[in-house]
C-alpha cells in the first residue's frame, strides 16, 4: 500500500506495502465477521492453501493472499478494512485506499508525520508492514517532485497558457512505470515470434490492449503519453511488417502509409483527456482509426 504525505497547504500522500504478509488465521477471523456459510469458508480457506507454482513445485504460506488470484483484491480489502475502521478514530487526513495501495493526504508536515506514525501503528496491530521504499512523505508544490498512485504520476503544476497563470491544479499522467509495461507489452504483440502471424490478427491484438490501456490513462493530463505509446505502436507494426518481408524498415512505414486504414490499429491521437482543470466534463470520447 503506498502512503505519502504532505508539506504546508497542500494535499499529499504517505505508505505502501502488499498483502504478501496478511496472516490466514486473521483474515478469516475478518470473513467469519459477515460470512458463516461453512461451505463458502471451507472453499476459501481451500484457495488460500492452493498455493502457488515456482520453479515447478508448489509454495505453500500461512500468511499472503495468492498473488494473481481472482478473489485476492476482494480479501485484501476484506482484511484491510478494519484499517478503514480504525483510521476514523485514530488517523490523521484523509485515508485514500484501493486495494492493498494507499495515500493520505495532509495539509501540514506535522499531520503527514503523525499520519504516517498511525499508518504503521495500525498496520503492526494487523501483523502488516509499510513497504520501507515506497513509504515517504511527499511535500506537494509547485516545482517540487509528485508521486505515483494507480500507475498514475501526480505533481502540482501551473497552467502554461499566459491567460490562465494564475491557475495551479493537481496533473496527473501515466507513471514511468505505467510507460514502461505499456510498451513492453506493444512489444511483446509485435515480437519475432509472430512474424508469420496475419497482419491483421496482431493488428486486432494491439487495437484490444490500446483501447484498454487508453480507456484508463485518458482521465488526467495524458495527451503527450498517449501521443507517445502511438508512436511506438506504429513503429513496431511497420518493424513487423518489414521483417516479414525480409525488407528495410521504409518498406513497412510505406505499406503502413499505403493502407487508408492503416490495417485496421487505431491511434490514440485524439483521444478526449478528461477532466481538464475550470473545464466541463465531455463524455465521448473514443479511440479513432
Amino acid at each position: 500500500m503506498v502512503a505519502a504525505g504532505t508539506g504546508e497547504a497542500l494535499p499529499g500522500p504517505t505508505v505502501l506495502r502488499r498483502c504478501e504478509a496478511i496472516p490466514h488465521d486473521r483474515l478469516m477471523a475478518a470473513v467469519e465477521e459477515r460470512i458463516v456459510d461453512r461451505h463458502v469458508l471451507k472453499l476459501l480457506r481451500a484457495m488460500l492453501r492452493a498455493g502457488v507454482m515456482v520453479d515447478g513445485g508448489v509454495r505453500r504460506s500461512g500468511a499472503g493472499t495468492p498473488q494473481g488470484g481472482v478473489i485476492s483484491p476482494v480479501l485484501c480489502n476484506v482484511y484491510l478494512h478494519r484499517l478503514d475502521r480504525q483510521w476514523e478514530t485514530r488517523g490523521h487526513g484523509v485515508l485514500c485506499r484501493y486495494a492493498d495501495d494507499l495515500v493520505v493526504m495532509c495539509k501540514t508536515k506535522g499531520e503527514a508525520e503523525a499520519a504516517l506514525a498511525a499508518l504503521r501503528s495500525l498496520l503492526a496491530e494487523l501483523g502488516l508492514e509499510p513497504k520501507a521504499a515506497k513509504t515517504r512523505i511527499v511535500h506537494l508544490c509547485e516545482g517540487g517532485e509528485g508521486l505515483d498512485f494507480l500507475g498514475f504520476h501526480h505533481r502540482w503544476v501551473r497552467a502554461r497558457d499566459p491567460r490562465a497563470r494564475h491557475i495551479a491544479f493537481l496533473a496527473r499522467w501515466p507513471s514511468r512505470q505505467a510507460m514502461q509495461h505499456a510498451q513492453d507489452r506493444v512489444r511483446e504483440l509485435t515480437g519475432r515470434d509472430r512474424l508469420r502471424w496475419p497482419v491483421e490478427q496482431i493488428v486486432q491484438d494491439l487495437n484490444r490492449f490500446l483501447r484498454g490501456w487508453a480507456g484508463y490513462f485518458r482521465y488526467g493530463n495524458s495527451t503527450v503519453q498517449l501521443d507517445t505509446i502511438t508512436r511506438h505502436a506504429d513503429t513496431r507494426l511497420a518493424l513487423l511488417i518489414a521483417k516479414r518481408h525480409q525488407q528495410h524498415r521504409r518498406h513497412g512505414w510505406q505499406a503502413l502509409a499505403s493502407r487508408p486504414d492503416r490495417y485496421g490499429l487505431i491511434s490514440l491521437n485524439g483521444t478526449i483527456v478528461a477532466p481538464r482543470p475550470n473545464r466541463p466534463w465531455r463524455p465521448g470520447a473514443e479511440c479513432r482509426r
